[in-house]
């Protein structure tokens, strides 16, 4: 497994002080779940956001019996665009939003993404961040820090990477442990795999932990492959 810098070591251990902290937050469990659902829209990701537009609906199927979900679409694309929808709870309201965006060249952008989600937990509870993306090519330090904020509010990060990209690799593990989230990797020829990573977090963000564990009792792997990395910081 790949290393992140001594830098970003380093700005993890400042906030591993965090975790114990934001265990103490209870998951979500009463009423309509919300779920940020973030995407990287540069170039090189046009095959796999055509893919989650075609997913996203999923998270709403599995989260219906428990409650709801409400979701809300952030993506960055281009040099310095990064932009929020509103929250829908319906899957056809955020197939309509992602419709209207195609890929653009730039780079990842992914602290606004992290630092967004951190001020809507402020305004009112956001169960879980679901991220898609293949890159990292920010500051660590920064994005571990702003991930132990994340842990703080009780929003926990699940990071699904596309790809191969070791950088990438180390920064979203690193994320989703300090969050107390989960990390899972899924091949874009697969949309299986990211169907049912899609579905377990949204079970999650709606009905809590016990949610994840009924979608693992039903067979979804991915469900347990979650589980069983936030179990371990339980």
């Amino acid at each position: 497994m790949s290393q992140l810098p001594d830098s970003a070591r380093k700005a993890s251990v400042e906030v591993d002080s965090f975790l114990s902290r934001a265990a103490k937050v209870p998951a979500p469990s009463e009423g309509r779940g919300r779920l940020i659902f973030a995407l990287d829209a540069t170039m090189s990701r046009q095959p796999t956001w055509d893919m989650a537009q075609s997913l996203q609906q999923r998270m709403f199927t599995e989260a219906e019996a428990l409650g709801g979900l409400d979701v809300q679409l952030v993506y960055f694309r281009g040099l310095a665009e990064c932009r929020a929808s509103r929250f829908v709870s319906q899957g056809v309201g955020l197939a309509a939003v992602m419709s209207k965006i195609d890929c653009r060249g730039g780079n990842t952008q992914i602290e606004k993404v992290l630092r967004h989600a951190r001020d809507e937990a402020k305004a009112a509870p956001v169960g879980a961040l679901v991220f898609v993306g293949d890159a990292m090519e920010e500051n660590a330090d920064r994005l571990c820090a702003i991930a132990g904020e994340l842990a703080l509010r009780g929003v926990k990060a699940f990071m699904f990477h596309e790809g191969g990209d070791a950088q990438a690799a180390a920064a979203f593990q690193e994320i989703a442990r300090l969050t107390g989230g989960a990390y899972a990797a899924f091949d874009a020829g697969a949309p299986k795999k990211l169907a049912s990573l899609l579905g377990a977090a949204a079970a999650y963000a709606a009905g809590g932990f016990a949610a994840l564990e009924a979608q693992a009792k039903k067979g979804n792997v991915d469900a347990k492959l979650l589980i069983e990395q936030m179990g371990k910081r339980g």
